[in-house]
Parts: structure tokens; C-alpha cells; sequence
């Protein structure tokens, strides 16, 4: 992703974001204008760079301690078939229950401070992490591992020599998909029970009618999500390059 291509593409958007309210007429309190959202957003810019601090306070834990979760559950998975044949019908499983119903949940076990929403980070990108890089390390070609077998590799060698780095390029990808679905973690759990982050801004802004500023957070989220979108996919592109040139 070119910044060329971000640039038109925000021009893109607020020209078509423009247009629609021309267009429609809509009054300010339903469909404000991208002139009164820059307003609003630089009036009240303190508040919107505080709560944006917790917003990815809470998404960058949620990336890390997930991914690492994940990380380790699929080796473990790849080592023992035992774990697997037991395990990994019962991750599919849990994928049957909308995480979002969680939410409650977690507010009422963690509180409503940073914690549940950590938590809500973890379990929406534990799947995707755990699932693409467990086939990565599964999938690998026979001959390796009859390879490794004849020079009497244990299981622990192949895993840390052969399977891992084969399985990089998959975990890379797991990493892209937890980079978007982990900031929509933490901002579900700050509408389900908060007193800081951009969702509860926007629950607030939303109560108060001040829907610019509501529109304000809501943008300042999509431009958070794609720098972490970004910046992780240029790590998991990184990740795959030191596989193939193992």
C-alpha cells in the first residue's frame, strides 16, 4: 500500500463524503459535513488524543499477548496429534459463538477498565493467529521430513529448524488479519462498559448529539486501524522475505 494510493484514496472518500451531503441536504446533526468533523476534531483534539492513547494501548496488547497465545498454541498443536485431534475441534467450536456476545461478560469479569478490553483484543485475533500458523506448520512437504528422520532429527529440531520457518509466511498472514480485527476487539469492549477509548467517545459524543465529534473518533479509529494495518503487514512481509531466503 503506496502512500500515493492512501492520499487518493482519503481525496476519494471525503470528495464522494462531499457530494452525498450536498446531494442529500442532510442536516449537520445526522450527516455533518468533512469541513465541521476537522472542527470538531481540532476542538477537541485533547480529548481525542487521550482516548485515542488508551484505544491503541489497549489494540497493541491485545496484538501482542494474542499473537504470541496463538503462536504457541499452534506449535503445540503441530507437536503432539494427540492435542490436536482434541484441541482444535474445540478452537473451531468456540468460533460458533459470536465473540462479540462476550463482551458483557468480560466487563463483568475484568471490570471496566483496560483489561476486558485486552481480553476482547486476544479473543477475536486467537483464532485467525493460532488457525494460519498451525497450517503452515503442518503443511510441509514429505521429503523433509523423511529427510529429517534419516538424520535422526527429533521432533523438536524439525519443529524449530523446518517447520517454523516453513510456517512464517502463514503466520504473517494471521498477523495482517489480527492488525484489523484487533482495534475492533477493544472498541466493542469500551461500548459494551468504559470510561476511556474512542468507543466510549463515541457512545459519549453519540449521547450528547455531537455527531461530528462522533464522526471525528470514528475516523481517527479507520486511520489508527490502517497505520497498525501497515506497519504490521510491512513486519509479516518482512517475516515471509527470512523464510524464503532461509
Amino acid at each position: 500500500m503506496r502512500a500515493r494510493d492512501i492520499v487518493l484514496a482519503v481525496l476519494l472518500g471525503l470528495g464522494l463524503w462531499q457530494g452525498l451531503v450536498m446531494l442529500t441536504g442532510a442536516p449537520h446533526f445526522i450527516l455533518p459535513s468533512p469541513w465541521r468533523v476537522a472542527q470538531a476534531a481540532f476542538r477537541s483534539r485533547a480529548i481525542i488524543a487521550e482516548n485515542t492513547w488508551v484505544t491503541a494501548t489497549e489494540v497493541l496488547l491485545g496484538l501482542g499477548l494474542g499473537t504470541l497465545f496463538g503462536a504457541v498454541t499452534a506449535i503445540q498443536l503441530a507437536l503432539s496429534k494427540t492435542a490436536e485431534r482434541l484441541m482444535l475441534p474445540i478452537l473451531v467450536f468456540t468460533q460458533a459463538v459470536p465473540v462479540f456476545a462476550l463482551a458483557p461478560l468480560l466487563t463483568l469479569w475484568f471490570g471496566y477498565g483496560m483489561g476486558s478490553k485486552v481480553v476482547m483484543a486476544v479473543l477475536i485475533i486467537y483464532f485467525p493467529v493460532t488457525s494460519a500458523f498451525h497450517d503452515g506448520l503442518v503443511r510441509i512437504d514429505q521429503g523433509y521430513r523423511d529427510l529429517a528422520v534419516s538424520m535422526g532429527a527429533g521432533k523438536y529440531q524439525f519443529m524449530r529448524h523446518m517447520q517454523i520457518p516453513n510456517a512464517l509466511p502463514g503466520l504473517a498472514t494471521g498477523l495482517k488479519l489480527a492488525a484489523v480485527y484487533a482495534p475492533i476487539g477493544a472498541v466493542i469492549g469500551e461500548w459494551v462498559g468504559a470510561s476511556k477509548g474512542l468507543g466510549y467517545l463515541m457512545l459519549l459524543a453519540n449521547g450528547r448529539a455531537k455527531i461530528d465529534l462522533m464522526f471525528a473518533s470514528l475516523i481517527v479509529l479507520a486511520v489508527l486501524t490502517v497505520a497498525l494495518h501497515i506497519v504490521v503487514g510491512r513486519l509479516a512481509d518482512g517475516l515471509a522475505r527470512y523464510a524464503k531466503g532461509r
